[in-house]
């Protein structure tokens, strides 16, 4: 085969990780940058060439690569643009696939960073064999890709998918980076999980091992390592988080029955800290008729791997 590997780059709001994948979707080598730290796109497309023209030239150069698929929050599956994500330093719309294409001389093609787990996790992981499926990354913010009969869900206008912004979670709530206010990602993010830990340490008398850290420097996974050592703020924190996504994910099964929701990122390494109240909650908010129907599951493949691959799966296609 002339051109035996594609590269799928996932962007998160935090770091961006990229590997070069053969034909069989094995990552043979995968590398990484910072996301948050660059404010100029042009200054963060620089450093990943810098970085991923090294794992080409360990697999014979840029004429052995097809293409490239990136998954990125906001991505634009029809444009190829990011367009004005909440999450990430550069505001308006960024042409994306474009200024990547242009760079590496090697055709590009982006789509939503969920929606590369989704096809990532339905060609390799928890999802083989599934039709019907919801992916939910929990990382930096809350999102999602949604399959049905088989497809990615892309909408009109590119955009469908973004459960992480249904604004139901609580009325008139916590400020989230989109502008509004009350949206899933506001509460059950990484980052919303640590804004939770702030609200009951500011609140209340509670004792909490998370008391030792600076407020404003408390992090998801400072949540999570109290609660293993049994800190019960912290396991008051998963619960809290757990309830308001396993309520999230009864209504999101009312639009598309899948046979199962998918957790991938960050937060799903809590493991059964989030899993337990997410499928209690889920179950006791249900329609009869789906009651003890939908699987709740971890996705199954590395971390990142998902994402990436399911973005490489893009670049096939060019």
């Amino acid at each position: 085969m002339e051109k035996p590997y594609v590269i799928g780059i996932d962007m998160g709001g935090t770091n961006t990780v990229f590997g070069i994948v053969d034909t069989r979707g094995n990552v043979i080598s995968k590398s990484a940058v910072k996301t948050a730290t660059h404010m100029d796109v042009n200054l963060y497309i620089d450093d990943i060439y810098v970085e991923l023209i090294k794992l080409i030239n360990t697999v014979g150069g840029i004429d052995k690569i097809k293409g490239i698929g990136v998954g990125a929050p906001n991505g634009n599956y029809y444009t190829g643009n990011i367009e004005f994500a909440p999450n990430l330093n550069w505001k308006g719309v960024i042409p994306f696939a474009t200024l990547m294409a242009d760079k590496f001389g090697i055709p590009t093609a982006l789509t939503n960073d969920a929606n590369a787990a989704a096809v990532g996790e339905m060609i390799y992981g928890a999802a083989r064999g599934m039709k019907n499926f919801i992916m939910i990354t929990l990382g930096t913010g809350v999102g999602s890709g949604i399959v049905i009969d088989g497809k990615i869900v892309y909408g009109h206008d590119g955009f469908a998918g973004e459960l992480g912004h249904v604004i139901s979670v609580r009325n008139n709530g916590r400020m989230c980076g989109c502008g509004r206010t009350g949206c899933l990602e506001a509460y059950a993010s990484a980052t919303g999980v640590a804004r939770s830990a702030r609200e009951i340490l500011e609140t209340s008398k509670k004792d909490s091992l998370l008391r030792n850290i600076p407020i404003e420097d408390i992090t998801s996974k400072d949540v999570f390592d109290a609660a293993m050592e049994g800190d019960e703020v912290a396991k008051e924190i998963f619960i809290f988080t757990g309830k308001i996504l396993g309520e999230a994910f009864a209504d999101f099964v009312a639009f598309s029955a899948p046979e199962a929701i998918i957790l991938f990122g960050g937060l799903s390494k809590a493991g059964d800290l989030i899993l337990k109240p997410i499928v209690e909650n889920m179950e006791k908010n249900l329609l009869n008729i789906w009651k003890g129907k939908v699987k709740v599951l971890f996705s199954e493949l590395k971390e990142a791997d998902a994402a990436v691959l399911g973005a490489s799966a893009l670049a096939w296609e060019l």
